[in-house]
This record gives structure tokens, C-alpha cells and sequence, in this order.
């Protein structure tokens, strides 16, 4: 592996911190799965976390999340004081089968105890046709646009998504990270993790390459890319976690 990459943010890509981790390590048991990961979540800003499974990403983001407490460091929110402070999109979202998209929406609003405007919250990710359709009778892509919808509702400051493009074909995957750029753009922190390079290359502001527990590079897909000398994220992707021997 190459030696860790930290490239300098450019005016571009920084932004103030409204989540920050600092001196992050976990372990379960005698496994240890992070050590000493620092990480700042920028307001206006996709930060893409990429890696190969079982490098600690998940568990990353379920303590950003504040799923799960670190082993050792901590985790301070400092964006506005609201109601939801971080939304989430599961890898696997589940809903009420019986449950319309509307009503989904809705019911996730009266948890938060205010009104959704259900049309327009479908409308955002594309499902404004299907306001009436049971969640049962949704294909897998539209119900995982229907989790992107859920996880903004209350307007959160900051959104954690974990493999929103997964089972997605090629034009809703691209429309998936396109509504997170849309929401970077107003203002909110979009934490991503995905397995699609060409997308998190081109719609993330920065990345975060996690690799055997640490994160071994870090920047915007151009700092990066000028960094080891590549021209693409998966040949970046190739140089820090292979040492670019495939």
C-alpha cells in the first residue's frame, strides 16, 4: 500500500465542518476495525467514502450516525440545533408494504411531528407518479428512491447515504447521485459510500479512501487523481489499496 495521501482541500472544497470525528478507533472484541480516523463533514459538500469491504467503512458511518460509540475519540455535531440532525439511507431500506409512497413520506414526517409535503418530496427524486402506488408495488430502484426521499425529510443539515446506486441501473443510479449533488449545492453535508467510482468521481467534492482501518487518502477526485499521478478515481482507488500492482 502507498504511503497515506492527504492532499490540500482548494477553495473549492472547503467548507465549514458540521460533523467531526477525531482520534476514531473501534474494535470488537480483539478485532481492531478503525484507528485514530479523523474525519470533517463539510456543510455544501459530497464527501464520498470508498474502500473495499470490510475496511471499516460501515462502521464508520454508524458512528458518525451515532449508531455506535468508538472504542476511543469522539463525534461532535455542530451544525443548527433541529429537530433531525442526520438523516440516513440505509443500504437495505424497509417500509410498510401496505403503506403508499405519500403515506411513507407522511409517516415519517408525523414522526418528526411536522407536515411533508408529499408531492414535492416525490417530485425531487422522480417518483411524483407513483404518490399512490403501495411500497409492495414499487420495483427495487423506486423504492430506494423513495429511502433517498425519507432520509431528507425534516430537512437534515447532514445525510449519510450508504450505497444508494446498489441494484440501481445505470440512468436511476446517476439520478440517485444527482439529488445528492442538487442537495449538496442548497447546503447540506451528503456523506457517501459507494462501490461506483465513475459516479463518486464525478459528482463527489471530496473522497475518503478507508483502508485497512485507517484513511489512507483523502481530497477531491482531481487533487487525488494529480496526487499519484493517475487519470481516473479507480486508478487512484488502484494506486492506495493495491499499491498499483493490478
Amino acid at each position: 500500500m502507498t504511503d497515506a495521501l492527504t492532499a490540500t482541500p482548494t477553495a473549492d472544497t472547503a467548507a465549514e465542518s458540521v460533523l467531526s470525528a477525531a482520534g476514531i478507533s473501534h474494535r470488537y472484541g480483539e478485532l481492531s476495525v478503525l484507528q485514530s480516523v479523523d474525519v470533517d463533514v463539510p456543510s455544501g459538500a459530497v464527501t464520498a467514502v470508498i474502500g473495499p469491504n470490510g475496511t471499516g467503512k460501515t462502521t464508520l458511518l454508524r458512528i458518525l450516525l451515532g449508531q455506535l460509540s468508538p472504542t476511543e475519540g469522539s463525534v461532535e455535531y455542530t451544525g443548527p440545533a433541529v429537530d433531525r440532525p442526520i438523516g440516513y439511507l440505509p443500504q437495505q431500506p424497509s417500509f410498510r408494504p401496505q403503506f403508499t409512497a405519500a403515506e411513507t413520506l407522511a409517516f415519517y414526517g408525523a414522526l418528526l411531528g411536522r407536515e411533508v409535503d408529499t408531492p414535492a418530496a416525490l417530485d425531487r427524486v422522480g417518483l411524483a407518479d407513483a404518490a399512490d402506488r403501495p411500497v409492495e408495488a414499487l420495483s427495487g430502484g423506486m423504492r430506494r428512491l423513495l429511502g433517498i426521499a425519507q432520509s431528507l425529510v425534516g430537512e437534515p443539515p447532514v445525510v449519510v447515504f450508504d450505497e444508494p446506486a446498489s441494484g440501481l441501473d445505470p440512468s436511476m443510479s446517476t439520478r440517485a447521485f444527482e439529488i445528492l449533488s442538487e442537495r449538496a449545492r442548497e447546503g447540506t453535508a451528503i456523506v457517501v459510500s459507494s462501490h461506483d467510482l465513475g459516479l463518486v468521481e464525478r459528482f463527489a467534492d471530496r473522497v475518503l479512501v478507508v483502508h485497512d482501518g485507517t484513511i489512507a487518502a483523502r481530497g477531491s477526485p482531481r487533487e487525488l487523481m494529480a496526487e499519484t499521478g493517475t487519470e481516473s478515481l479507480w486508478d487512484v482507488y488502484d494506486a492506495v489499496v493495491h499499491g498499483g500492482d493490478q
